[in-house]
């Protein structure tokens, strides 16, 4: 969904000063706290409000609360949710898809996406479900450690989907959240879209736990806000290059074997493959991301590989152009995903 509301959002200039003019080079000078920012008055607020309409519609008093940090989340037993600070604003928008090739949270449906799946784990927290025999039962412990790591089964049935990467398999609390999620969006018609699956089993849980719920007061009760940015110091230069340093992607195995199983034609007539992989660069890349779930960063990081090794290697296209270019994405699927599996992540 286009998010107009993104380019009209309302921001105070006497909170966030001169830095909204400035080029890339100096805001990247630009420390997080120094930036002023506040969701009141932005278009995060539709997004927010809307959320708390869909609980008060489904009967649930508690109220998170909200604040801008440097990523998605809901920290230990915190009963908020953390908001990208990136969001905030125009400029800290085109910043962020200038550095990362995207925006997470970026469009209305997806923030609404994302404030759904953590509200699931701010109700966790204030009611610690986690201790109940049957949530344990359907969804496991959610003392389970984390993993480095989590290889998901697309075609599962015991599980939602919700957000990208089948992240519902990556760990019972997000599980649970991912069911949650589902369970709170209106017009999911969850019950006919999961009919016959295991994951329905979960969502009728979900749904006698919330008619439970009703307006009981929470056990838990944390407003803490770690992390907000009126306590990072750090420049946003650097707060790019760690995020970028997180999403590169390993030493990348030599692409060699596969890159001429792909374009065979090494030295002849035909179009330099590096030309055919440049001009599509950006149409695989995100298709590719909406497949996997990865970030356009580490994508284009891998695409960049593989258009210098094709350049060295001299080779050429031959074929239909359309299936070459399935094929190839294909394949960046396959590089891209190991990487996925492999790599260090942080649960939202």
């Amino acid at each position: 969904m286009p998010a107009p509301k993104k380019a009209k959002a309302r921001t105070s200039s006497s909170r966030t000063g001169s830095w909204e003019t400035l080029g890339t080079r100096d805001l990247l000078q630009v420390r997080i706290r120094d930036l002023g920012l506040s969701i009141e008055g932005t278009w995060l607020e539709d997004p927010i409000q809307g959320l708390l309409h869909e609980l008060d519609q489904r009967g649930i008093r508690f109220r998170p609360h909200f604040w801008l940090s440097d990523e998605w989340f809901v920290p230990g037993d915190v009963t908020g949710v953390a908001i990208p600070f990136y969001l905030a604003h125009p400029r800290l928008m085109r910043l962020e898809r200038h550095q990362m090739l995207e925006v997470e949270g970026g469009t209305l449906s997806e923030c609404r996406r994302l404030l759904r799946h953590e509200t699931g784990h701010v109700l966790q927290n204030a009611y610690q479900f986690h201790r109940r025999q049957q949530w344990r039962k359907l969804f496991g412990s959610s003392s389970k450690p984390y993993p480095d790591y989590y290889r998901p089964n697309p075609t599962s049935k015991r599980f939602v989907q919700h957000l990208d990467s089948w992240y519902a398999q990556a760990h019972p609390d997000e599980d649970f959240a991912e069911t949650f999620a589902v369970w709170l969006a209106p017009r999911s018609n969850w019950r006919k879209r999961y009919a016959g699956w295991p994951a329905l089993k979960k969502l009728l849980y979900v749904d006698e736990l919330m008619e439970e719920l009703g307006s009981q007061p929470p056990r838990n009760r944390n407003r803490q806000r770690p992390y907000s940015t009126s306590r990072l110091s750090m420049p946003l230069g650097e707060y790019y290059e760690q995020k970028r340093s997180h999403y590169l992607p390993d030493d990348p195995d030599s692409y060699d074997r596969d890159l001429r199983r792909l374009f065979p034609d090494e030295g002849k007539k035909g179009e330099p493959a590096a030309t055919f992989l440049r001009r599509h660069r950006r149409e695989v890349r995100e298709l590719v991301s909406r497949w996997t779930g990865e970030y356009q960063f580490t994508l284009d990081q891998v695409l960049k590989d593989m258009i210098q090794r094709s350049r060295d290697l001299d080779l050429r296209t031959s074929g239909n152009a359309r299936q070459v270019k399935i094929d190839f994405a294909i394949l960046l699927t396959l590089h891209t995903t190991n990487h996925l599996y492999r790599r260090d992540w942080h649960p939202l």
